[in-house]
């Protein structure tokens, strides 16, 4: 088994966001988001909660696929959020996302504010993501809706390569060693059903869901 071997929290550098941003993410955030409507119909009124946004291109995709969300997406990288303010800006949902920068283990928004909370790719960043997590169901509200995803640490050497080489093998250098170093930095399923369990939900709520990602699926108690 790998160890954890982790990588800087905020990735918050000009050259970071941009070769973030340029990687091909379509199919993968086309996929996350239709799991999560699947999941979660956002109805009228409803604002929704994106913890990690990057440069906003999942909550651009989420409103492309259903008329009425309305998401509050942060993140705590100056430099990507300036990248998603213009992607947010061209894709013209300017008036159904609103940007801030907020750090996920202190989300500034009172118990119970969302229908629903989701994160993509942000649990492998922090050291300690139960903080994270906690925060997430805190601000959920009573019946809402949390849906989580993020990269499944491999077992092995061969297989980080195996999937950076799968995954980006197009890509520039420093696009890979992002990749690779996230892998590394990830979580395996029994770290984060751990983490799940003592927040008070069924571990089974959580599954692994490719050869390279886990998901979290849970509704908030009443």
């Amino acid at each position: 088994m790998l160890p954890r071997v982790l990588e800087p929290e905020v990735m918050d550098s000009a050259e970071e966001a941009r070769d973030y941003d340029a990687m091909d993410h379509a199919q993968v955030n086309r996929v996350f988001v239709a799991d999560f409507l699947a999941f979660f119909a956002p109805r009228a009124g409803d604002v929704l909660l994106d913890v990690g946004t990057g440069t906003a291109q999942i909550p651009i995709e989420l409103c492309r696929q259903n008329a009425v969300a309305q998401v509050a997406a942060v993140d705590l990288a100056e430099h990507m959020l300036r990248v998603a303010r213009a992607n947010v800006e061209r894709a013209g949902f300017a008036e159904r996302i609103r940007l801030e920068r907020v750090d996920a283990k202190g989300l500034r928004a009172e118990d119970g504010r969302f229908a629903a909370v989701f994160s993509n790719s942000i649990v492998h960043h922090i050291p300690e993501p139960t903080r994270a997590l906690a925060e997430m169901v805190r601000v959920t509200a009573p019946g809402g809706s949390l849906f989580v995803r993020d990269l499944l640490r491999p077992d092995t050497d061969a297989e980080v390569k195996r999937l950076v080489q799968t995954y980006a093998g197009d890509a520039n250098a420093h696009q890979r060693k992002m990749f690779d170093d996230s892998l590394r930095a990830a979580l395996t399923l029994a770290e984060i059903r751990a983490m799940v369990q003592t927040l008070g939900f069924d571990p089974g709520t959580l599954r692994q869901t490719t050869d390279r990602h886990w998901t979290w699926a849970a509704i908030k108690a009443r």
